[in-house]
């Protein structure tokens, strides 16, 4: 809440009522007050409960849970959202600013702190945190391959999905800052999570007192951006791959004994603990989460070191082992955060459909052939591995994402995706804004968000190689530091 000081006298003003009035009814906010207004057999209670405190070292905790719309525009169905409300010891009762953090997917729950360490320790000297569960995530009615089992059809699935992207995420926001009665609160926006803030950004301005973003400053041309999105994550791919080899040549021949086992194993592949099949290309998704973080290339190498089961008895056959194809599932996720896959190239989307972007543009001549494992493995040349890209045949043959699969296909011609940003609401930005860019980012491409930048009117950059998209992460306190210096003018801008 706002308060204007008239006479010496507070005057409360409603932030969605002014808001509402003021968008058309395709944006229009909930406001939970309105609910319980039409609903007068909705008591408090039903919107918000609020668990007890208690405590992880250093740190005190409470749950909130909010029951929200499932969509804006109708309100008939309700979902529950999920945020966890995080103090340091000792302050729960002061009068801290709220910050909102917004995690990186889609379809990742917020963190779940076990103590007080990196950007968490430091958020917490001087804020009331709020780690929201993203819709569909987390404890905010969890999107898994068994609750979506539920719809008897594919299109109601569908249909379903359509309501858990950012759009809606920032509606949730906006829902639970006004049942906090927060005055106008800085978010936090990680990878995915700060797309969603550029989208609080373009449409509910009036409740954001700052905006940081690390890694996560989204294309926000019209239609849908996923082909460019895609052609400058490839050319990033490639040099992550080249830089992979360098630093582990004696991997390309590792790589290249794998495909050619794969190959030629029945059915091109290996059966995998949960079901699946491993076949070359999908060994190639193995970049996804090696080539783009810290600490990924480490990761990913001492992984490759373990694929064979050693040969206890002689004349056995040779056999890839089975802690290797644990590992490389459990990289994966999918099994637990299905929504990734499922929604990932409907982030780019307004007023267009994807079309299975990432198949469409890696099967273009430029990057068929570099990116195909045979012919690597026949002309002696490393085997490269994807990024974070969404393949049809994903849901072929990963277990988890096999009853998805029409779902899938449903979503990837999708037309009628509603605006995910408006560039003229952030060419005339007054929130202040601060964004870590990393140079050499896999995942948010740094020629398409430097773009977006120079969209948002006031935004301060950090351009930095200091560290991958996993900044935040892998030195939070530092990353969280620099952008509220930017902030208040402690630091300049580099």
């Amino acid at each position: 809440m706002r308060a204007l000081i008239v006479t010496g006298t507070p005057l409360l003003i409603n932030p969605f009522l002014r808001f509402t009035i003021r968008l058309t009814a395709k944006h229009r906010t909930y406001s939970p007050r309105a609910a319980m207004a039409s609903s007068p057999a909705a008591p408090v209670s039903d919107l918000h409960t609020i668990g007890e405190w208690y405590s992880v070292p250093d740190l005190r905790l409470r749950d909130h849970r909010f029951r929200v719309p499932l969509d804006y525009s109708a309100r008939e169905t309700t979902i529950s959202v999920f945020a966890r409300e995080v103090v340091g010891v000792g302050k729960e009762e002061h009068a801290l600013p709220y910050l909102l953090f917004l995690q990186g997917g889609p379809g990742f729950e917020s963190p779940r702190p076990a103590e007080a360490s990196g950007w968490i320790k430091k958020a917490c000297e001087g804020y009331r945190l709020i780690l929201l569960d993203q819709r569909g995530t987390g404890l905010s009615t969890p999107l898994t391959v068994s609750s979506l089992s539920q719809f008897d059809t594919p299109k109601k699935t569908v249909e379903y999905l359509k309501n858990f992207r950012a759009d809606n995420i920032v509606r949730d926001a906006e829902f639970i800052r006004e049942c906090l009665d927060a005055w106008p609160w800085t978010v936090l926006g990680q990878s995915y999570g700060g797309f969603c803030a550029v989208t609080y950004l373009s449409f509910f301005p009036q409740g954001l007192k700052h905006v940081l973003l690390t890694g996560g400053l989204p294309p926000i041309g019209r239609g849908c951006t996923a082909d460019s999105v895609y052609r400058a994550c490839f050319e990033q791919v490639v040099s992550q791959n080249e830089k992979y080899y360098k630093r582990f040549p004696q991997d390309i021949e590792v790589v290249h004994e794998l495909v050619k086992y794969l190959s030629e194993s029945e059915g091109g592949g290996v059966p995998l603990p949960s079901g699946g099949i491993l076949s070359p290309k999908g060994l190639q998704c193995l970049g996804l989460v090696g080539l783009g973080s810290g600490g990924g290339f480490e990761r990913l190498h001492f992984m490759l070191e373990r694929i064979w089961d050693p040969i206890l008895v002689p004349g056995a056959k040779k056999k890839i082992s089975y802690s290797f194809l644990k590992a490389f599932e459990s990289w994966m996720e999918f099994d637990s955060n299905p929504l990734y896959a499922v929604l990932h190239e409907s982030i780019y989307c307004q007023g267009a459909s994807s079309k299975w972007s990432a198949h469409k543009v890696r099967s273009e001549p430029q990057y068929e052939s570099l990116f195909d494992p045979f012919r690597a493995v026949k002309e002696n040349r490393p085997v490269y591995f994807t990024g974070e890209m969404i393949f049809p045949w994903m849901f072929d043959e990963i277990s988890a994402l096999r009853p998805l699969k029409e779902v899938a296909h449903m979503l990837s011609e999708v037309e009628e995706w509603p605006p995910l940003y408006d560039i003229n609401a952030l060419n005339n930005n007054q929130v202040p804004v601060a964004a870590a860019v990393y140079y050499e980012d896999m995942y948010v491409n740094f020629k398409l968000a430097m773009e977006t930048a120079s969209k948002i009117a006031g935004i301060r950059l950090w351009v930095t190689n200091e560290y991958m998209h996993s900044g935040l992460r892998d030195s939070g306190s530092h990353v969280f530091d620099q952008l509220m210096s930017m902030l208040h003018g402690r630091k300049p801008q580099i």
